[in-house]
């Protein structure tokens, strides 16, 4: 079977662990932090769940002892400091940065075959800092949010029906920040019928912007990021990479003309399997919608400029 490491042992990254320990992606699951003994914590805490949920996957912890991570099929990088209240992604890009970069050269010493997914703030610029510095496939790395801002517009959509969430489909692309994502109104749906059917227009509108300020209301209900749908999120798409689903996820990946935009990684809908993502599937926005992704480009570009790459 597989390998995965996570980098980063924080609440995202133990989460992110945990499902996937639970889905049972991996014969070895490796948790991976700087602060000694909370991998390992967390790893052995994990493990005595195991006969519990019924899992075989062997969780095992270490501080920056990234030879333990050899021969990794996947990784995912959390590590980085949260987001406090008050606080916007974009003032974490100088701390983080310098993180990334760094966990992205010592995994691919190790592990230079692997697929990098980026779950660290600022999410979209972390990710293009990963394949500039990395000089991997593009392919090969991919930014997580997509799915998480997907599935939180999902669960607003089904708390204003009133249904299921796993009957609602919704999209979310663009950047991952509170305001670069766009949720695409015009292709959410109840079971195949338009959601702009079955609700007013204020109400799907308040389900947008309540989507859009997801992260921010989550940092000041908790005091720091949220964990629980971000680990989830990342755990998804792991899994749609270990099985080769082949299945269609918003993530964000490398530009070179499609959507009208290059040099760039922002969130789209891509096909993911087992080499990663495997093709951008064009959902032909309107003017309005490509006028925002354009928007939202301009925001992430403005970030990405400060990095030395």
């Amino acid at each position: 079977m597989s390998k995965i490491t996570v980098v980063g042992a924080g609440n995202v990254g133990a989460t992110c662990a945990n499902v996937i320990a639970q889905k049972e992606l991996a014969s070895e699951l490796i948790l991976l932090d700087i602060k000694e003994g909370i991998s390992e914590g967390k790893a052995l805490d994990m493990m005595q769940t195991a006969a519990l949920l019924e899992f075989d996957t062997r969780i095992k912890g270490v501080t920056s002892d990234y030879s333990a991570t050899a021969g990794s099929d996947v990784v995912v990088i959390t590590s980085g400091i949260p987001r406090k209240p008050g606080m916007t992604r974009e003032e974490l890009i100088g701390v983080n940065a310098g993180i990334v970069k760094d966990v992205a050269r010592n995994i691919l010493q190790y592990s230079p075959g692997a697929v990098i997914v980026v779950i660290s703030n600022p999410m979209d610029t972390m990710t293009y800092l990963a394949l500039k510095s990395s000089g991997l496939p593009k392919n090969r790395v991919i930014g997580m949010g997509g799915i998480l801002d997907s599935s939180r517009f999902k669960c607003y959509l089904s708390r204003a029906l009133n249904c299921a969430a796993t009957d609602v489909e919704g999209i979310v692309i663009g950047g991952h920040g509170d305001t670069t994502m766009i949720p695409l109104k015009r292709f959410a749906n109840y079971r195949g019928i338009p959601v702009s059917q079955l609700l007013s227009a204020d109400t799907l509108n308040q389900a947008v912007a309540d989507t859009m300020v997801g992260g921010a209301t989550l940092t000041k209900l908790l005091g720091t990021s949220a964990w629980y749908a971000p680990g989830a999120a990342g755990a998804t798409l792991v899994e749609a990479i270990i099985r080769d689903q082949k299945k269609v996820f918003p993530c964000c990946v490398a530009l070179d003309g499609e959507y009208g935009q290059e040099d760039i990684c922002i969130g789209v809908p891509v096909v993911i399997g087992k080499n990663g993502w495997e093709k951008i599937v064009d959902y032909r926005l309107d003017s309005e919608e490509q006028a925002l992704f354009n928007k939202s480009a301009d925001a992430v570009r403005s970030m990405n400029r400060v990095l030395a790459v």
